[in-house]
């Protein structure tokens, strides 16, 4: 990998084809007639096994794309100054993903309704990046194989032992807290068992990074995820199955009964090899920019079709009652439509900001001139207050 190639395109085309499912799987799955939803249909099922791949490989492309990065600077732990920029960012995440789940309404009835206290995959995301910066502080005095070996744990305690934490309650957290790993509340996303994608991808980055200058990086990295692939995706339950004669863990047990995840981490071994394949179509710009621009995409949509801030979005109109003949040219257009505001917001994303920057400094130095001429008023009026005052007492006792 030369210096030239030192941006992987590939990733990018990978986040922006990610980011494309989301918003055309989240347009059909909220505005689709059940009557339309027949598993045993093969273009339904087809879109429905794909829907499924779209969070892993998105958990697992920011986890690569923020380790990438991290590892990258010849600074280490707490100096590197990635850290910091991930902790505001892991913070902005969280922020951005509450405040999308706030109602107006609610908030000038002086109410918060539950969902906002949802997590959601902004939160999770966010998290997810805080706990990578984690692992890599405190593995970064240690031995170069400390950090990808702990990152490889992760992912693998949180997948094998999905079926056993799954069910728990966390009563004894605070509901707020509790959204994070549990469903139980009408969250979408947690951050068990999907914080094991982004230590994953993170574990792939770190590959990617010592063996950048590897002749065969790229034959040696597809051939080595397609094998991952299949295993993953084909074998996995055997496997399992096999273990659990030979050991008797319970645990393994509980896997057989539903192994979607590491199903879809074979799948998502197999997109990564895909893109790999392609990587020299993958330098379209416009495809690049959707790439770098989720955020913006994922707050967009947001507001589109769920309504954030005032309820008035297109769920709300149209939940589940659509065919198919609008849904598919509808879901197209709204993959247009909020790709195509994304990318002009960030093309004036510098002025707007610096407007809303202007903006509030006027504000502030309008309250406080405000201020400073509205005291000799009250104070005005707390002496002619008190004068009525003693006229009213002395009346009342004569």
């Amino acid at each position: 990998m030369t210096a030239k190639s030192n941006r992987l395109f590939f990733i990018d085309a990978m986040r922006a084809w990610a980011i494309l499912m989301m918003l055309q799987g989240h347009f059909i799955d909220g505005l689709l007639d059940p009557v339309f939803r027949d598993p045993n249909n093969p273009v339904y099922s087809i879109w429905l096994y794909f829907r499924g791949i779209t969070a892993p490989v998105f958990f697992t492309v920011s986890g690569f794309i923020f380790t990438y990065l991290l590892i990258r600077v010849p600074q280490s732990g707490m100096e590197n100054p990635r850290v910091s920029k991930g902790i505001r960012r892991g913070l902005q995440l969280l922020a951005i993903g509450y405040l999308l789940r706030l109602n107006l309404g609610g908030l000038f009835k002086g109410q918060i309704y539950n969902a906002f206290y949802l997590v959601d995959v902004l939160h999770c995301i966010g998290m997810s990046i805080l706990g990578l910066i984690g692992i890599y502080v405190f593995t970064s005095k240690r031995k170069k194989w400390v950090f990808p070996l702990v990152l490889i744990s992760f992912t693998l305690i949180l997948f094998l032992f999905e079926r056993v934490y799954k069910d728990w309650s966390f009563a004894f957290l605070p509901d707020f807290l509790a959204n994070y790993f549990t469903k139980a509340n009408g969250s979408v996303f947690t951050i068990i068992p999907w914080f094991g994608y982004a230590t994953l991808g993170a574990f792939i980055s770190v590959l990617f990074t010592r063996y950048k200058d590897f002749k065969y990086l790229y034959p040696s990295a597809i051939a080595l995820s397609l094998g991952m692939g299949y295993l993953l995706i084909y074998q996995s339950t055997d496997a399992f199955a096999l273990l659990y004669d030979w050991t008797g863990f319970e645990f393994l047990k509980l896997i057989l009964s539903n192994n979607y995840l590491f199903i879809r981490l074979g799948n998502v071994f197999v997109v990564f090899a895909v893109f790999m394949v392609l990587r020299q179509l993958m330098t379209n710009k416009t495809i690049l920019k959707i790439g770098a621009s989720t955020l913006s995409i994922y707050v967009i949509h947001f507001i589109i079709l769920y309504g954030s801030f005032t309820g008035l979005g297109l769920y709300r109109f149209f939940n589940r009652s659509l065919s198919p003949e609008i849904i598919i040219p509808g879901a197209i257009l709204f993959m247009i439509a909020c790709s195509y505001f994304a990318l002009q917001y960030n093309k004036y994303e510098t002025l707007i900001k610096s407007q809303v920057v202007l903006g509030a400094r006027f504000a502030r130095i309008q309250l406080l001139e405000l201020r400073e001429a509205s005291i000799p008023v009250f104070r005005e009026l707390y002496v002619r207050f008190r004068l009525f005052l003693r006229r009213l007492l002395r009346t009342v006792r004569s």
